[in-house]
């Protein structure tokens, strides 16, 4: 097992009296990641690392996790700007990075707050197609429904579901032998996952248990873009619209519709890796690769 990179650990006071605990690392001009949903300031640790060489950079636990305080009421879109607002000013980065939901996030922020120069949007998630949303919220449903029931194996099968049946994408064919095992086999693989990493959780890191609940919260925030698309076209950062080499069809339907309508915009491609590409067991470092690039531009 790889040794988990050095940090420091800071925290910020949202609007909302809110704590926002981020882990710290490296040296150099200032750049605030995030991770999606369902996930914690510990899965982008890796990529955190490869840019720490030349940027100091800032990894919050999004509310609701780790160290930083709960959801609190009212959460949304506004909760999380407002955090996002309270760490630049405290950091003074103008660069920020969001994977899947953290991207929507960073997106948002970039249209509110001009202290962000530069913001790198990892396949976001945003309500483009309602017939597409109608799959992902359908899959959220039952989601919801096996957590209340305390069925967190299932959960996660559940979740897994959004990679082919929001937009019907086919199952890549190195994975095909996947649909030969049955569901209930792979549920009870997810069950032993859970409880696995739960006994070998330590430090910072906050169990995949605990996180996989909080993935109701950012179905709230891609259902809170609807309708919401025309107003991206007053975005005065400049943003880089980046994405696997085979993303999800919703997400490029996604990422397509922002294509449009940005002003400042340009796209690259990751060569390896899928939609968790900037995490821990994706290909982090050539993620890192096309964020120097882009933030170090003129």
């Amino acid at each position: 097992m790889s040794k988990k990179p050095n940090y420091t650990k800071g925290s910020v006071t949202s609007k909302d009296g809110t704590i926002i605990g981020y882990r710290q690392m490296g040296n150099g001009p200032g750049i605030i990641i995030l991770h999606g949903g369902g996930k914690g300031s510990q899965t982008l640790m890796k990529l955190g690392s490869a840019l720490s060489d030349e940027f100091t950079v800032y990894i919050p636990d999004r509310r609701g996790r780790g160290l930083s305080g709960p959801f609190g009421d009212q959460y949304g879109l506004k909760r999380e700007v407002e955090d996002m607002d309270a760490l630049l000013k405290k950091t003074g980065a103008h660069n920020v990075f969001g994977t899947a939901t953290g991207g929507t996030i960073a997106l948002q922020s970039a249209l509110e707050l001009s202290a962000i120069h530069k913001a790198v949007i990892f396949e976001l998630v945003f309500y483009i197609n309602k017939e597409e949303m109608d799959n992902f919220n359908e899959i959220g449903k039952r989601y919801d429904q096996q957590v209340n029931e305390g069925k967190l194996g299932a959960a996660m099968w559940t979740l897994g579901e959004i990679a082919t049946k929001v937009s019907g994408d086919p199952t890549p064919s190195e994975y095909n032998w996947i649909t030969y095992i049955p569901d209930s086999i792979w549920i009870l693989i997810f069950r032993l996952i859970l409880e696995f990493d739960g006994l070998m959780v330590s430090g910072d890191d906050v169990p995949l248990r605990e996180l996989l609940l909080t993935f109701h919260n950012d179905l709230l925030l891609i259902n809170e873009t609807k309708g919401t698309l025309e107003n991206f076209k007053d975005v005065s950062a400049e943003i880089l619209l980046l994405s696997s080499r085979k993303p999800f069809l919703f997400i490029t339907h996604i990422l397509d519709a922002l294509n449009k309508v940005l002003p400042h915009i340009e796209r690259a491609v990751i060569q390896e890796g899928d939609h968790e590409a900037a995490e821990e067991r994706g290909k982090p470092l050539l993620v890192a690769q096309e964020l120097k690039r882009f933030y170090k531009s003129k």
